[in-house]
């Protein structure tokens, strides 16, 4: 959260909710990322990205 409030001064109430969500795993892969985000949209779509529902694996 330092890291995005530093980038995007503030972070929105219900991103930060999302963010509070994610596994340590997740946490990391979003930190790696937030080097590419140039603005707060594209994390909006990173965390959409994350929350999407997968496909069936099954074949």
């Amino acid at each position: 959260m330092r890291l995005l409030t530093r980038r995007f001064a503030a972070i929105e109430p219900e991103i930060e909710k999302q963010i509070c969500t994610l596994s340590i795993a997740q946490l990391e892969d979003l930190a790696e990322a937030l080097l590419d985000f140039s603005s707060q949209s594209d994390l909006v779509n990173y965390l959409r990205n994350i929350f999407l529902p997968q496909p069936n694996q099954e074949d």
